[in-house]
This record gives structure tokens, sequence and C-alpha cells, in this order.
């Protein structure tokens, strides 16, 4: 049994790692007035954020279609006989949904949808490690067994400029985004149940960077071996900074840097840094 792996665009795995692994990816969309542009393929992450500037309007965002989601697993299934699908969390994108339904409509090929139930590089993570295990012959069970290992220690903390893009995507609630913009609060926000919530408000990006450093330390300080990524919105000095800083406290981390692309960099907008990291 040869098993294919596929994701969505929010992974953020950068073309070359995907062609290397065998990873098979379905963007996602934005939609600035009446253009359409798929994520990954159409445009890049600093035209995205350059256009956000020029445009009065935020973008919309949309889901891959069921149609061609059943076009890619007809597809694979000329060569494989089952697909790992790893979507993006099911509880701020119906993707994960339009991946089961499409199941249903897919011929000879048996399609099991894992839901990351977080986003960007952390979700690409668990893509990386089925394609991976996938390489090496391993079997679809053995292979959800350590994507659900991995869910086991996988924490990702994310601090934000500007509250209101999560309000207005619908992807926070309102009354805590008025609340944090009166107040100038930069919260730490993290995926709970799916979804996307605070886990402190603190007044400064400064402080609230230095929090998320605090929680990576609890692990950290246990000594195991942990890969880490520091995304970015836009800011790329900022998280090679990040980056070093890590590499020079602990040697034991693996550090990637990644980035919030135009699905994820709608809801958060610019300036947006995020951490995540597993046990290896």
């Amino acid at each position: 049994m040869t098993v294919a792996v596929v994701t969505d665009s929010t992974a953020y795995i950068p073309e070359e790692q995907r062609k290397a692994l065998g990873i098979h990816m379905v963007p996602l969309s934005v939609t600035f007035g009446n253009e359409t542009y798929r994520e990954e393929i159409d445009i890049t992450a600093d035209e995205f954020y350059q256009k956000v500037r020029e445009d009065e309007e935020l973008p919309k965002t949309s889901q891959p279609s069921i149609g061609l989601v059943t076009e890619l697993l007809n597809e694979l299934a000329k060569d494989h006989d089952e697909v790992i699908f790893v979507t993006l969390s099911s509880g701020i994108s119906g993707t994960y949904q339009t991946v089961i339904t499409a199941n249903t409509m897919a011929d000879g090929i048996e399609v099991t949808a894992y839901d990351s139930e977080i986003s960007c590089y952390a979700q690409g993570y668990y893509a990386i490690e089925a394609a991976t295990l996938a390489k090496q012959g391993k079997s679809s069970k053995e292979i959800l067994a350590r994507l659900d290992e991995i869910k086991q220690s996988l924490r990702a903390y994310f601090v934000v400029d500007d509250l209101t893009h999560l309000q207005r995507g619908g992807r926070l609630s309102g009354a805590q985004a008025f609340i944090g913009s009166m107040l100038q609060v930069k919260p730490i926000l993290h995926f709970v149940d799916k979804k996307i919530v605070p886990f402190e408000k603190i007044r400064t990006k400064k402080k609230a960077l230095k929090r998320v450093f605090e929680l990576l330390d609890e692990d950290a300080s246990k000594g195991q071996p942990l890969r880490l990524v520091v995304i970015h919105a836009n800011r790329e000095q900022e998280a090679f900074s990040i980056k070093e800083d890590i590499e020079k406290q602990y040697p034991h981390i693996t550090v990637d840097i990644s980035y919030f692309g135009p699905v994820i960099g709608t809801h958060l907008g610019e300036g947006a840094i995020g951490l995540g990291w597993y046990k290896e």
C-alpha cells in the first residue's frame, strides 16, 4: 500500500521542500475586489502585504472547491492506494469538511482527512512528518499514530499587532477585539478546541513575546530535543533575530523560519509573530 500525503496551502511549506518530500498541495485563495489569487501559486506573501497596504478593503478568503480536491484525489488514485490529507484547523476553515466530502466522490483510493487543529508551519510539521514516514514505507496507521503523538506535545502561540483583522474575519469575537484595541493590548493567542482564543492579555508586544519565551522555556528546560518554527507576517529580520536567540540559548532545539501567508495573514495582519514547537 503506497501512501500519498497532501496538505493545504496554509501549511506554508516551501515548494522546494514539498517536491523533495513528495507532498501535494491544494491552495486556498484570497480575493481583492474581483480578483482572486491562489496563495503559494498566484501571489506571494510579500505581494500580498503590499496589496493590503494599497487596498482599503481587506481581502476575502476562501477554501478549495470540492471539485478541485476530488480531481486531485482521483489523480493520486492512479499511483497510490491511500491518502493522508492534513488540513488547517476545522475550527477556522471548512477545508477539512471539504476533504471529507470529496472523499465520497473520489474513486479507488482511501482518504484520511487529518485535522491539524492549527495552521501555518505548525500544521506543516504534520505533513512533513507524514511524508517522511511514507517515504520510509510506513503504513497509514503507523503514520497517523505518529501524528497523534506530535499533537500531544505541539504548542503554538502568536502575538498580533492589530486585533481588527481577526474581528472582521470572524475569527475572534468583536467584544474581545474592541476591548483589546481600546487598551492597546497585545494578546497572546493560541488554538483551543480548534479555534483561536486569547491565552493571556499583555500590554506590549515586547512583553507578550517575553511571555511566549517563558512558555517555551517550560518545555526547553527539560532538555529533550525540540523542533521549533518562528513564524512572521512580513517581519523577516525580527524572525531571524528570534531564531538566533533561541539557538544560542537552547542548542537542542532545531529552529525553522516560516511566514504567515495571504490567507492567514488576512486574519492576523502584518507584524504578527508566532512560535510553534513539538518534541522530536
